[in-house]
């Protein structure tokens, strides 16, 4: 074992170490715990901070996750999180796995500047702020808050959405059909309450995605604020190169 921690290489420890790890993680499944910090310690002869710096950067790659309380293990084949106009619930069965919600809140708050624009009202008007946790197969995923009008929507605040589809509700009560979205996406970590709530360590890589979706008529139905697990989801999306039309130049 020598030969894997050289100090005369230049090459950091805990990047020496993580190699040895990436090797380990290449006989296991996904789902295997990998050994406990201390016996990695005493196995490598290494320090604790060092074990963790690995550890760390293992996470970071997508080659480990972490679950409180649990452990460390290899990481599970992350989801593709499609860039279209489709719910939660729709592509977790498209997945075949079993979509569910944790509803964390729902209140009428005045809309102010940032959200009045997006969802066409007054500043000051009351909406609708709905918030709940995404899960799948009861595992965490995301975090969705969501911002309605509370005049069109007024029975959103007596619904319970537990483990039930916004946009299957909107259309079952008010015929509302979503037609297209803007939507952008923004690369972040999760802060403590975020992290607690979807059971993984502060710090843990995420992605943003605000969305603004809009129903037949063109008129705004809800303002969304996301936060879906890094550690789970890449972004896929199918891009096709636009038609160019070039005007010949006359370069006598």
């Amino acid at each position: 074992m020598a030969s894997w921690f050289d100090s005369s290489n230049g090459v950091p420890k805990y990047r020496q170490l993580q190699h040895v790890l990436e090797e380990m993680i290449a006989g296991l499944r996904p789902g295997e715990p990998i050994p406990p910090e201390r016996e990695l310690e005493q196995r490598f002869g290494v320090s604790r901070v060092t074990v963790r710096q690995a550890l760390h950067q293992l996470v970071l790659a997508g080659r480990l996750e972490r679950v409180q309380g649990k452990g460390t293990f290899v990481a599970r084949p992350k989801l593709e999180q499609v860039l279209a106009l489709t719910s939660f619930s729709e592509e977790m069965i498209q997945r075949g796995m079993r979509p569910g919600s944790r509803m964390l809140g729902v209140r009428s708050v005045a809309a102010p500047a940032d959200l009045a624009v997006p969802l066409d009202c007054a500043v000051g008007q009351p909406i609708i702020e709905l918030r709940r946790l995404r899960l799948a197969d009861d595992e965490p995923m995301a975090l969705e808050t969501v911002y309605l009008s509370a005049e069109r929507f007024p029975a959103l605040l007596d619904a319970d959405l537990t483990d039930q589809s916004l946009y299957a509700w909107l259309g079952e009560r008010y015929g509302v059909e979503l037609a297209h979205a803007r939507q952008t996406i923004e690369a972040t970590v999760l802060g403590p309450e975020e992290a607690r709530l979807l059971e993984v360590p502060v710090g843990t890589p995420a992605f943003r995605l605000e969305r603004v979706s809009y129903d037949r008529r063109d008129r705004p139905v809800e303002f969304v604020r996301s936060l879906y697990r890094g550690d789970r989801y890449k972004l896929f999306a199918r891009l096709e190169r636009p038609r160019l039309s070039f005007k010949r130049v006359d370069q006598r």
